[in-house]
């Protein structure tokens, strides 16, 4: 008898079947990867297991037993927990305050706070984590974020722990020690579903895997008996060619940006560097290194930021976000949900965001202009989505990316920062994200590409700049941006002799 098993199991969302009568078992104390494209119904079904949604029809077995948490804590206390993607704390409140937030230590009817403080102690020694659980969740990083909602996940005693996408904010460094707590989660027999698009994190931690597309089940196999080609084709239905960026054929043309001395205290100094018309200048660093921070400066978001920034030759004025703008700048962050969309819109709304003042006449948006112009875009970056009024908030994480993306190509950007642009998106969106970036540099865009994938800035650039401890480490040309040398430059390690 399997330990955990799915029967028949069904999800509609309004205008998506996210889930279409999906059957499967996992074995006790094994690790099992759920695969599959953004929108294929992966944390749809780890939703259902940890209680968020309620299945329209099917069910879900354990031992046997048919289970159907109604809510996050009765799966709590069936022995399951959920590591979402998208973080949800309160960030005003404590680390503390939040790892005990539905059932707080009290006494005399008041909660105890000393007792809060040491069980949230004890929850991050479990992972080993050192965090003063005194200070709020704002003050941390995505990456800390993330630990401490693997802390909270680990900490409930749970013998079923769902993880989404649980890297997709963590440091080379976190993601090796998560690793390493997965494996001590096994051999203590606790059962790991692990839903993630990173292929090499599939084949070194997971046991079983199965591939889901369009809300069907497709295949669960054994990773010893698979591929990567193989689960790369049953994801999406046909092969993922990886072909050489064609804008390294072209000629670069003028020198667009030009960076020079740009520092601002406490996050990054002396940063100098340039981008040329239909160049893609990959960006690589370590979490902390200040790339993230480097690009917001430039396109006006720090005022403490000191420098030139040059753009076709006229300098702009730092600090100063319409000034960036009107020179054709873009910025695609790393935070989507923060910072790139605004999730209570719908997806026509998100895509027109930064070029209303176009479609505006006599103080009114001439709406057939703009659902022309979100078609358009959302047709050329294929958003799966049931309309363009569909809510933002119900896409997958790959297809709100892509409206991110598709708000600045709708403004006709000349320069163009993307930070992280395929976090927590499948193979098959990463190739057709690589595929559009290259597009926009073969029309004479200059692109700085910021990622955390090593394999992303050797694919796409001309030239890796790697960042170390809030200064420039080294520029490589694409020959020699190997992923050893830029480890080195990003570790601050010589090159052998």
């Amino acid at each position: 008898m399997s330990f955990l098993s799915f029967h028949g199991v069904s999800k509609h969302f309004p205008g998506v079947q996210a889930l279409d009568s999906v059957s499967f078992s996992i074995e006790r104390g094994s690790c099992h990867a759920l695969m599959g494209e953004n929108g294929a119904g992966k944390s749809t079904l780890g939703k259902i297991l940890a209680g968020v949604y309620v299945a329209d029809g099917g069910e879900v077995k354990m031992e046997g037993r048919g289970i159907a948490p109604s809510d996050p804590l009765e799966a709590r206390k069936l022995g399951i927990a959920m590591v979402h993607q998208e973080l949800a704390f309160c960030p005003n409140l404590s680390i503390a305050e939040n790892l005990c937030l539905g059932d707080m230590p009290s006494r005399g009817g008041w909660v105890d706070r000393t007792a809060m403080r040491e069980r949230a102690r004890a929850m991050l020694a479990e992972i080993g984590a050192t965090f003063d659980v005194d200070q709020p969740i704002a003050r941390l990083t995505t990456g800390q974020e993330q630990l401490v909602q693997i802390a909270a996940a680990v900490g409930t005693g749970a013998g079923v722990i769902v993880f989404d996408e649980p890297t997709s904010s963590l440091s080379t460094a976190e993601s090796e020690h998560l690793f390493e707590l997965l494996g001590h989660l096994k051999a203590r027999g606790i059962t790991v579903i692990y839903v993630s698009h990173r292929m090499n994190e599939i084949f070194r931690l997971c046991d079983s895997i199965t591939v889901l597309r369009d809300g069907r089940h497709v295949a669960t196999e054994r990773i010893a008996e698979t591929t990567q080609d193989r689960v790369i084709h049953q994801m999406i239905g046909r092969d993922v060619e990886l072909h050489e960026p064609r804008h390294l054929e072209g000629q670069l043309g003028e020198e667009v940006l030009r960076v020079e001395n740009l520092s601002s205290p406490g996050r990054f100094q002396n940063v100098s560097f340039s981008v040329r018309a239909g160049e893609v200048l990959g960006v690589a660093g370590l979490i902390g290194a200040g790339r993230s921070e480097v690009a917001q400066a430039v396109f006006g978001l720090d005022p403490d930021a000191t420098g030139e920034v040059w753009v076709k030759g006229k300098k702009l004025p730092l600090g100063n976000l319409r000034a960036a703008l009107d020179a054709g700048m873009g910025l695609l962050p790393e935070d989507r949900k923060r910072l790139g969309l605004v999730l209570s819109m719908n997806c026509r709304e998100n895509t027109s965001l930064a070029v209303l003042e176009r479609l505006v006449r006599f103080g009114f948006i001439r709406s057939d202009e703009e659902k022309s112009l979100a078609k358009r875009y959302s047709d050329r970056l294929r958003v799966k989505t049931p309309s363009m009024e569909a809510p933002i908030a119900g896409l997958s994480g790959g297809n709100q990316q892509k409206i991110a993306l598709a708000k600045w190509l709708a403004r006709e950007c000349s320069i163009l920062f993307v930070d992280e642009p395929t976090r927590g998106v499948d193979v098959g969106a990463k190739a057709e994200i690589h595929k559009l970036l290259d597009e926009l540099a073969c029309a004479g865009l200059a692109l700085v590409v910021i990622s955390s994938e090593l394999p992303e800035v050797m694919t796409l650039n001309r030239r890796a700049l790697v960042m170390r401890g809030g200064t420039v480490a080294g520029v490589l040309p694409r020959a020699e941006a190997t992923q050893a040398a830029l480890m080195r430059l990003m570790a601050g390690v010589e090159a052998p002799h």
